[in-house]
């Protein structure tokens, strides 16, 4: 299990992370999504050991990540803007990767150069970014990792090849029970292939829960109702948000689906229709909580 232990970054004046802390499940796929600024990056710089936390820990079965020579052995981090030498070719960086990490498979990695559609002989740094996060996945998927952590993996990258890459990881969790921590602001890719995820805002957690939870926690609803029916009649409900076009209601209520489906029926209404929200919406609404004026950022 990765336990992230009372986190705190800081760079200069500015808090990165302040006092964060959950546990990511051995074997699942977490998504960490948050705005833009809330300290995603960090937190994986910090689990993959490039980064010293100025407080607290992150550790994997009980041991620090920073300066750990083993856990980096059984880790891989590809950042958001992958780095690359000049020379550097998927080949000449495989023979590197052979013999840091003890996991490293030549079967798998044979199998990938096949599926895509990189030359192994050529410079990556003259690929496009795309393709550059594609050699970077193949080359990290070749050390068998435990741990794969993933920056903004999907940007850039075309709609077959984001299939394929979902498909990989999915095939590898099952395999070899790796943990994967994806953060990306592409919150649809997540929601296909995360069954976790972790909502940070100003370097703390909103939300930390399996994803299925996470959507049947909160709902949208559309209710007509009656002209008898006063102002204050949902006053009662945990209302994250709420519009009205005459007698229509568009209402994002946290609860039990079973017991704010009850309530709602107390109300006799003319139509009503419960639907669980989608990864995104679930994120609009969490922010809109944390105090995220969304409203005022569309003006």
């Amino acid at each position: 299990m990765l336990a992230i232990k009372n986190v705190t970054k800081k760079f200069g004046a500015k808090i990165a992370l302040n006092n964060l802390s959950f546990n990511i499940p051995t074997g699942s796929v977490f998504g960490l999504i948050g705005s833009n600024g809330s300290g995603k990056s960090t937190l994986l710089r910090i689990i993959s050991g490039v980064y010293e936390p100025d407080g607290g820990s992150a550790e994997i079965d009980g041991e620090s990540t920073y300066e750990n020579v083993r856990l980096k052995g059984e880790s891989f981090f590809i950042s958001d803007f992958p780095y690359f030498y000049n020379n550097s070719t998927v080949e000449n960086l495989a023979v590197l990767y052979r013999q840091l990490y003890p996991n490293w498979s030549e079967i798998k990695f044979q199998q990938l150069c096949s599926m895509f559609p990189i030359g192994v002989k050529d410079r990556i740094i003259n690929m496009s970014k795309g393709m550059q996060r594609q050699a970077a996945l193949m080359l990290a998927l070749s050390t068998c990792p435990k741990y794969l952590l993933l920056d903004e993996i999907f940007d850039g990258l075309d709609p077959v090849v984001r299939q394929l890459i979902k498909k990989l990881l999915i095939e590898m969790v099952v395999e070899n029970q790796t943990t994967v921590i994806i953060a990306s602001h592409n919150l649809r890719e997540l929601e296909d292939v995360c069954d976790h995820v972790g909502l940070i805002h100003c370097g703390g957690i909103i939300l930390e829960k399996e994803l299925d939870a996470a959507k049947l926690g909160i709902h949208r609803v559309q209710i007509v109702l009656g002209d008898e029916v006063g102002e204050g009649v949902f006053s009662d409900f945990n209302i994250v948000k709420s519009q009205r076009q005459g007698k229509l209601y568009e209402l994002t209520i946290k609860g039990d689906a079973d017991e704010i489906t009850e309530r709602l029926n107390a109300l006799n209404p003319q139509f009503m229709e419960l639907l669980p929200l989608t990864l995104e919406e679930v994120f609009i609404s969490e922010m809109e909580v944390a105090g995220y004026d969304i409203n005022n950022i569309l003006k």
